[in-house]
């Protein structure tokens, strides 16, 4: 059987669009293969003697023999394998396009199909097969370029994430003192620790050593915290111990002022003495407290008694001033001194009134003491001995002058008469003077 060498025209089949494959560059159309099932017979041949040729550019190449039956059936067959070999290319276009897979597959399948066309015994377009797997190998490429850029971009971020997760369990590590959450923190970047994936081996183990030192390092710090705590917690247990049997056996005293200061004092070491274990803490301070309840209950009663004491002994002292005031020392002096003196005795033996009346009723005792006393004054001023010598001294002096003068006149003698008579005249001044300071006393 002849053939006619004809190179066939291209026709539309469903070949599938280049789409971006994370590679920079245009995407362009992949080159259209028409299907060799529709028309066998512009692609190939079948001779007399059973062998079957595709036609090429380069002329026609045997590509096998057919031998059982119909040369047209014959020709259909290798036909359906030039479909089924770009059916192959469009899977492996799809798989490319949809991401499905890695490129790499693709790129060794498709330099696979374009190796084998040269012998593949197959009737079809060879030629537009072939651009169209030239064309897809480009693709392939350029997937497995943009594959291998992501792959490195995501082992770059990886390790990032993770060098950022280690600096910050690192910190955590020498800083942290909210021992909780920061324990919750380093559990937290352990399981995200976990689902960083895409490092390599060597960089992730060298991260995860610093991960772990750290993490052991917060252990350490965090026990040594507890340990040093518990034994501050202890220290203080033992402190508060000591104050708590304090308080107690201050409880029954009645020295209250100075117990009471005392109570302030341990109430201030308690605050000093810190925290101790939560049950001991709470168990003390009942203790210390239920001590301090107690004194200053009792002294709550026993000022209340003292308060009701004082309250009727001013109410004594009152009607005792009322007798005391009557007291008149211009009468009786002496009687007023001792009925006074009487009165100090009882108002001394009636005791103490509340601190606020204490003032006004001391203040009306005294004065009437000092009434009694401004008298005696008085009237030891009107009996001195010592004025009334002088007063008599002066009218002697007086009397003694004016005898001498009138003594002189008599014997003639003016001058002596005269000075006589001055010096009586000047001791009668005194002697006066004397007299009016009696007088006003």
């Amino acid at each position: 059987m002849t053939h006619q060498d004809t190179t066939p025209e291209p026709v539309a089949n469903k070949a599938t669009e280049d789409s971006t494959t994370g590679t920079t560059g245009s995407t362009t159309a992949a080159p259209a293969v028409p299907t060799a099932s529709s028309d066998p017979t512009k692609w190939g041949r079948v001779d007399a003697d059973g062998t079957v040729y595709v036609r090429t550019a380069d002329g026609e190449r045997a590509i096998g023999s057919w031998q059982a039956g119909d040369a047209a059936e014959g020709l259909a067959l290798y036909a359906r394998k030039f479909d089924d070999l770009l059916t192959e290319v469009e899977l492996l276009e799809t798989r490319l396009s949809s991401r499905a897979g890695d490129p790499k597959h693709t790129l060794t399948s498709a330099k696979h199909l374009h190796e084998s066309l040269a012998d593949a015994a197959v009737v079809g377009d060879l030629a537009a097969l072939a651009a169209r797997i030239e064309h897809l190998l480009a693709r392939a490429e350029r997937a497995v370029e943009g594959a291998k850029h992501e792959k490195e971009q995501a082992r770059a971020d990886a390790i990032a994430r993770k060098e950022a997760l280690v600096a910050e369990a690192e910190q955590i590590a020498a800083e942290a003192t909210h021992w909780k959450s920061a324990g919750d923190r380093l559990r937290e970047i352990l399981e995200e620790w976990k689902k960083v994936r895409g490092v390599d081996r060597k960089t992730d183990e060298q991260l995860w050593r610093r991960f772990s030192k750290a993490r052991d390092a917060f252990s350490r710090r965090r026990g040594s915290h507890f340990a040093e705590l518990d034994r501050q917690r202890a220290a203080s247990k033992a402190r508060k111990q000591e104050l708590v049997e304090e308080a107690e056996s201050l409880t029954e005293s009645t020295d209250w002022g100075e117990t009471a200061n005392r109570y302030k004092q341990l109430m201030a070491e308690w605050k000093a003495a810190g925290r101790a274990p939560k049950d001991s803490d709470e168990a003390l301070w009942q203790r210390f407290r239920a001590a301090q309840d107690r004194f200053f209950s009792r002294r709550s009663e026993a000022f209340s008694e003292r308060d009701a004491e004082f309250a009727a002994n001013a109410k004594l002292k009152e009607e005792l001033l009322v007798e005391a005031e009557q007291i008149d020392p211009s009468a009786d002096l002496k009687a007023a001194q001792a009925h006074l003196h009487r009165i100090q005795e009882r108002w001394d033996e009636i005791g103490k009134v509340p601190r606020e009346r204490m003032r006004e009723l001391e203040g009306r005792l005294r004065a009437v003491g000092d009434k009694v006393r401004a008298a005696a004054d008085q009237q030891w001023r009107r009996t001195d001995p010592e004025a009334q010598a002088r007063v008599d001294q002066f009218r002697e002096r007086v009397e003694q002058f004016e005898a001498q003068a009138e003594k002189a006149r008599a014997a003639g003698d003016e001058r002596r008469a005269k000075k006589a008579q001055e010096q009586a005249d000047q001791w009668r001044e005194w002697l006066a003077a004397a007299e009016q300071a009696i007088a006003s006393r």
